[in-house]
């Protein structure tokens, strides 16, 4: 039984509440500005790619390669194929459309503006249950390192804190923009954070003692998966749509470069 857990808990919550200063962004930006839309959902496809394939891959990596040296590999990919599969599956349990046949028929401008608005806001909510899962366990694995060294601890949650604020905004300006309404874009952002907490709970009351880090290695190469797989489907092609290529491959090359600085700065390099 761990006898020190509320600081490492509380450390936790706090890197997962970033996700929320993120959301803040909601308040500067005006919800019909379609070229700060482009930008920012090639913003969230860019983090969402370069955490995937780097952090999270490389974490997903030693872990499975730990437990499973001449197996890994094959894990790994199957690991990702789950993702696609899963974010597949949450693709098609979110509609595309809503009363598609009626849009067709009576192609009005309202109608066409209501169609844009919720394909939108089906972005913000592909995006929010893909950092949500990531995040889980995030909150798993800095509970543990905490767990076992305080001080690693703390610089892993300062670096979880700094890469969440730019997925707060991936998750509230396409909310934003669907809705109008600042405060639930907030309540996304928090939502998805929360997870981190959530993930740090089950690390003290199960995970550490029965599950092994191997099965935290399957999870996250999943969540690889449902990343990238969200990144292209949704986020990039709604990109292009309200702005232009340029647009969309500036919005993502500046989530790359500053999540990217983000890690390099807190790692010390």
């Amino acid at each position: 039984m761990l006898e020190h857990w509320q600081l490492p808990l509380f450390m936790t919550f706090l890197a997962g509440f970033a996700t929320t200063i993120g959301g803040f962004v909601t308040f500067f930006v005006h919800k019909n500005n379609r070229k700060i839309l482009s930008l920012g959902l090639g913003f969230s496809a860019g983090v969402m790619i370069f955490v995937s394939l780097t952090e999270i891959l490389e974490t997903a990596q030693g872990l499975l390669q730990a437990y499973y040296p001449n197996r890994y590999h094959w894990l790994l990919f199957w690991g990702f194929i789950t993702g696609v599969v899963i974010a597949k599956l949450i693709d098609e349990f979110i509609p595309d459309h809503v009363e598609e046949e009626d849009f067709a028929e009576s192609g009005s401008p309202e109608d066409e503006h209501s169609q844009r608005k919720h394909r939108i806001k089906r972005a913000g909510l592909l995006t929010a249950i893909a950092i949500a899962i990531h995040n889980f366990p995030e909150g798993l694995g800095t509970f543990l390192v905490s767990s076992q060294n305080l001080a690693l601890g703390a610089s892993v949650a300062v670096a979880i804190a700094l890469h969440n604020i730019p997925e707060g905004i991936a998750v509230a300006l396409p909310i934003y923009h669907a809705t109008g309404q600042k405060r639930r874009a907030m309540w996304y952002s928090f939502w998805t954070g929360i997870t981190e907490p959530i993930g740090a709970l089950i690390g003290l009351g199960l995970l550490h003692w029965i599950l092994p880090e191997a099965f935290v290695g399957f999870m996250l190469i999943a969540v690889v998966g449902i990343m990238i797989y969200i990144s292209f489907d949704t986020l990039l092609p709604l990109s292009h749509e309200y702005g232009d290529w340029h647009y969309a491959i500036t919005g993502v090359m500046s989530g790359i470069i500053i999540i990217w600085a983000s890690l390099l700065l807190i790692n010390g390099y």
